[in-house]
């Protein structure tokens, strides 16, 4: 089995085991952001995050908090085994001889090539998950936001009255911002901290639990350094297309800063922090034993 084999599949089995670790954290967060405003006097539907995940089990059981899977599913594998095949092939460029192990700084420039790489795939899916994961907060607010059936019905919308495909690619350049310098942070401080559990640059023989160290302080740096472009992604391709509020993510990035401080850039940061560690430790410790054992 080839290299790029052995990535792509140990980069799927991944992308599935951060989703299903990671998925409940984002139906809860989605739940909190968009919860309509309480009437005078009565208290909001959900009193924090436990609170939401203790209605929603009450209510459907813990499939409630696996709502909306499906679709993510597919993404999440194909994002996943695209970044560390992009990886590998970086690791591959830069590497001196076969086996030998690449410095930190080695493994942040083989992380920004793979957030190149997944720029393009991240782009149109995440247009399409902020459509759906916004719209009944934008609902609320009488406007006459448009309602979308699921996936398949916000790409039909997009390409046929916001510029065909190329509108599938608004927010193409906060995408990049985002995913360029965050790679390069999870994958240097993934590398940074096994070398540091190991005392040294041979970290082959790590343990189950250095590999969930390593990977949820990884997924935490990648959130660390790029949530405020986050904010201004999704700002973006939430965007009404015909009356825009931005005229790019420059203005976006000024006006949130201008209304809101500096608190409006790190707005539902805790729950993504909060889903961020465990998922990208199961994510990184799936990979690895996935590609341990296919050799």
């Amino acid at each position: 089995m080839g290299d790029v084999a052995k990535d792509l599949t140990a980069g799927t089995v991944g992308g599935a085991a951060q989703l299903i670790v990671g998925h409940p954290f984002d139906t809860i967060k989605v739940k909190l952001q968009s919860q309509p405003a309480p009437l005078p006097g009565q208290p909001p539907k959900y009193s924090g995050a436990m609170d939401a995940v203790k209605q929603t089990v009450a209510a459907e059981g813990p499939r409630g908090l696996y709502k909306g899977m499906g679709a993510p599913l597919a993404t999440v594998a194909a994002f996943n085994a695209v970044l560390f095949t992009a990886r590998g092939q970086m690791e591959a460029l830069l590497r001196s001889a076969p086996g030998v192990p690449l410095s930190v700084e080695q493994q942040m420039v083989c992380g920004a090539g793979a957030g190149v790489a997944v720029a393009f795939l991240a782009c149109p899916t995440e247009l399409i998950k902020c459509r759906l994961q916004a719209q009944s907060a934008l609902g609320s607010t009488g406007g006459s936001a448009i309602k979308y059936n699921g996936p398949m019905d916000v790409a039909k919308h997009v390409l046929k009255s916001e510029g065909g495909t190329l509108g599938l690619f608004k927010g193409l350049v906060p995408t990049f911002a985002r995913e360029v310098p965050g790679n390069a942070f999870m994958f240097g401080v993934y590398e940074l901290v096994k070398q540091y559990i190991a005392g040294g640059k041979d970290t082959s023989s790590l343990g189950r639990g250095s590999l969930i160290v390593a990977g949820g302080l990884a997924g935490a740096s990648f959130w660390v350094t790029v949530y405020p472009t986050d904010v201004v992604k999704s700002l973006i391709q939430v965007d009404d297309y015909k009356n825009p509020k931005y005229s790019g993510s420059v203005d976006a990035f000024k006006k949130v800063l201008r209304t809101e401080g500096l608190k409006g850039l790190y707005k539902g940061f805790g729950p993504a922090m909060a889903r961020s560690v465990p998922a990208n430790a199961a994510c990184f410790l799936a990979y690895e034993i996935t590609r341990a054992s296919l050799g």
